[in-house]
């Protein structure tokens, strides 16, 4: 069983699979959705399918991952054709498909971040997993097995996605407390941050971490506020957590999710589940009569790449 929520493209990380059962724990309507680590914006897209807010801000410090988001929700029809160009092009007689792919990654780290090149770095590299040098290059390789998702798939999302949320969404790329600072009661803010192993040091999946303890101050400060919210943040997988608890003091509840079985330890030989942490605001969670059965998908990576 597949979920029918449109996404522009893969993307590692996505919560797309586990959004039916993290919409669950939202309100049935309220006025506002703001992600400050959108990414692919996978859970403001289902947000939007399900009609629960009116408006939407989109945050992410990756400037280029924005500016797709941005392309794709306002101006489709130009994102569609520019990707279709590139996307033929790397069936020319020039160069094959691995040397046109390292060709676009060259133009894009030498100042072209444009969203057609973005979109096209995501579709062909591996697992659609963003990786960066030290000097932030784009550093991902190509998956050799395959050519990027077809145009016509393409295509088909983002005019779906356009439709549900364009003329509705503020777009940023900003630091993620300058974004809580915006949040005003009523709001609802859906937080994914990077996972804890790299929030103290830089790593080649993020332009930047996330502090625990600056995190959860600004969290902190958000229940001073009475903004409502919901963090994915880690979870564990056979037995292993990944990991520290956000602190008590914070008053959450603490939910796991279950994502599966892990693709990781099936290659083992293992058959471990994964399950992803979601934590829910203290007045958000005292309005959760129940938890909810959902669709669990049947093999899924902690980190997860949506296909």
């Amino acid at each position: 069983m597949k979920t029918d929520t449109p996404h522009i493209v893969q993307y590692q990380g996505s919560k797309r699979l586990l959004a039916p059962q993290i919409l669950g724990y939202m309100p049935k309507r309220f006025p506002r959705l703001i992600e400050p680590f959108a990414g692919m914006a996978a859970i403001t897209i289902a947000t939007a399918k399900d009609n629960r807010a009116d408006n939407y801000l989109i945050n992410d410090i990756n400037t280029p991952v924005v500016e797709l988001l941005k392309s794709a929700i306002e101006q489709p029809e130009e994102l569609i054709r520019k990707y279709y160009t590139i996307w033929r092009d790397q069936f020319g007689e020039e160069m094959d498909h691995l040397e046109h792919f390292y060709e676009i990654r060259e133009r894009f780290n030498n100042g072209q971040e444009t969203p057609e090149y973005m979109l096209y770095l995501l579709a062909r590299c591996v697992k659609g997993a963003v990786r960066y040098s030290k000097n932030g290059k784009f550093n991902q390789s190509p998956d050799k097995r395959r050519h990027g998702t077809n145009p016509s798939n393409i295509a088909k999302n983002v005019r779906r996605i356009s439709s549900m949320l364009k003329g509705k969404i503020i777009f940023s790329a900003v630091d993620y407390r300058e974004v809580l600072n915006r949040a005003e009661p009523g709001d609802l803010v859906y937080m994914d941050p990077p996972y804890q192993g790299v929030t103290n040091t830089r790593d080649n999946r993020y332009y930047s971490g996330v502090e625990f303890q600056e995190f959860a101050k600004a969290i902190e400060r958000l229940n001073e506020r009475n903004i409502d919210y919901l963090i994915s943040y880690d979870g564990e997988c056979g037995g292993r957590s990944y990991g520290t608890d956000l602190p008590p003091s914070l008053g959450c509840c603490k939910i796991l999710l279950n994502a599966g079985l892990s693709t990781q330890s099936t290659l083992l030989g293992k058959r471990d589940t994964t399950y992803e942490a979601l934590y829910l605001s203290p007045a958000l969670s005292s309005t959760v009569q129940q938890i909810p059965s959902f669709y669990v998908p049947k093999q899924l990576d902690l980190l997860e790449a949506t296909v």
